[in-house]
């Protein structure tokens, strides 16, 4: 049985489609995609997160405690200030993507993808063992809206006294939105400036509603997971399920540089990441275009020229910003310099594409 946000009322009332994500009840449009996903990169729009999972570590040892458990050096982010990491396996491989914030000396919050919630929560906890630190999931406390887009600042300002010139990227703030106690954050999963609002799950219709006046002149309009996932495609930001899977270490996903081999002490799965480092990743992740109409998909067979199966799409989709489709896929070293030619079965057709760099699309 699926879950529900406290936003699910007011998505009905909008006339949104729905679609189980995770688990959860979530609206995936309310009309049309491509206009969802055009407002954000012109103007701004609205999304319902409340399905991610909050995890909260406290005490003296809480940044010990996290450097033991990620990949990550989280006791070297600033106090009101986030970073991108992972949690991996001991045989690296990737357990879930992860934002961490750190909102106090010995206070972290760890956001997760909502269907990984609790095998991150579990991980944590068993991680701590031996640290002074309290790890608890906090997911069920807090309710999650994004404002994302060219406007979303503008928009945010109406209804906060933050001083949001100052709330630089991947940083957090406590404040005060439309009356409410919140956690301010400017980051985002689609390639715009945005905010992300941490609300209690009580104050979050309030808040939706004042969003949605306060951009009105904007043109904001709500948006669903269909948009999103284009939105972070043409970003070149992995999804979990899609890119990032524990068969994989970061090292294929070309993100490497987020393991912090020089922090002290040990951290679980820095053997085997060591290990993949100094032998270097077979297959890396490659952004594919095509000129056809037809879209590369996920789980679609990637093709060398000489008609051997060289790997396989994790993401794809028509660009509704660039005007042709796109693709993420894991291809041997060797095949995913830009400009290799590959092709792509799609349905029984090869459909010719070229490697190029990614992101696909950055913001101006």
């Amino acid at each position: 049985m699926s879950r529900y946000t406290p936003l699910t009322e007011l998505h009905e009332e909008l006339g949104a489609w729905f679609t189980d994500f995770a688990g959860w009840s979530m609206p995936v449009r309310y009309g049309s995609e491509i206009a969802e996903h055009e407002s954000v990169r012109e103007r701004a729009g609205l999304f319902d997160l409340s399905h991610m999972g909050e995890i909260e570590l406290t005490g003296p040892e809480a940044g010990a405690s996290l450097d033991h458990a990620i990949v990550g050096h989280a006791s070297k982010i600033g106090i009101g200030r986030a970073r991108y990491s992972m949690l991996c396996a001991d045989d690296g491989g990737v357990l879930d993507d992860l934002v961490i914030y750190r909102l106090a000396d010995d206070r972290y919050l760890v956001v997760a993808n909502a269907g990984n919630a609790a095998v991150v929560a579990a991980a944590l906890q068993d991680r701590a063992a031996g640290f002074d630190t309290s790890v608890r999931d906090t997911s069920d406390e807090w309710a999650l809206i994004a404002v994302q887009g060219p406007a979303a600042a503008a928009i945010v300002e109406r209804l906060t006294s933050v001083d949001l010139s100052a709330l630089r990227y991947y940083a957090i703030t406590t404040g005060s939105l439309t009356g409410c106690e919140v956690l301010l954050a400017r980051t985002g999963y689609t390639g715009e400036d945005g905010f992300e609002v941490y609300c209690r799950p009580g104050d979050a219709a309030r808040i939706w509603a004042a969003l949605t006046e306060a951009g009105s002149s904007d043109g904001l309009i709500p948006a669903g997971l269909a948009c999103r996932d284009t939105l972070r495609l043409e970003a070149g930001m992995p999804l979990y399920g899609h890119e990032l899977n524990p068969e994989v270490t970061p090292f294929e996903a070309g993100l490497g540089r987020l393991v912090a081999f020089d922090k002290p002490g040990d951290f679980v799965g820095r053997t085997a990441l060591a290990q993949r480092r100094d032998e270097g990743a077979r297959q890396v992740l490659a952004g594919l275009a095509s000129a056809g109409r037809r879209a590369p998909r996920s789980g679609y067979t990637v093709i060398d020229p000489a008609g051997g199966v060289v790997g396989h799409v994790t993401s794809g989709a028509p660009s509704p910003t660039l005007g042709h489709p796109i693709a993420m896929a894991y291809v041997p070293v060797g095949l995913h310099e830009p400009g290799t030619k590959l092709l792509v079965d799609i349905r029984g057709k090869r459909e010719a594409v070229v490697v190029v760099p990614m992101p696909f699309y950055r913001r101006p």
